[in-house]
């Protein structure tokens, strides 16, 4: 979360600009890596893939974080939800 948090505050007015929630590739690990996505609210998405896996590009991690991300504001939205309940 730190490093997501450097990326906007690095990049943060020229996401405003651009409005780009996608912080795209934060962190690479031997193993996995990290991907970020940040809404307007300021809620972080973090994605962690595994590094072998050469078949996902960017623009399809961008695309499973924006599905995510769709996918939860529909349940927030939903009137029979309660805050704290498994989704």
């Amino acid at each position: 979360m730190d490093v997501a948090d450097k990326t906007i505050s690095t990049r943060g007015k020229a996401l405003v600009k651009q409005r780009e929630p996608y912080l795209g590739l934060l962190y690479p690990i031997e193993d996995y890596k990290a991907y970020g996505y940040v809404t307007n609210s300021k809620v972080k998405f973090v994605m962690v893939v595994d590094s072998s896996n050469t078949a996902l590009r960017d623009n399809e991690i961008c695309s499973m974080i924006r599905k995510l991300h769709s996918f939860c504001t529909d349940m927030v939205c939903n009137p029979f939800y309660n805050s704290g309940d498994r989704i």
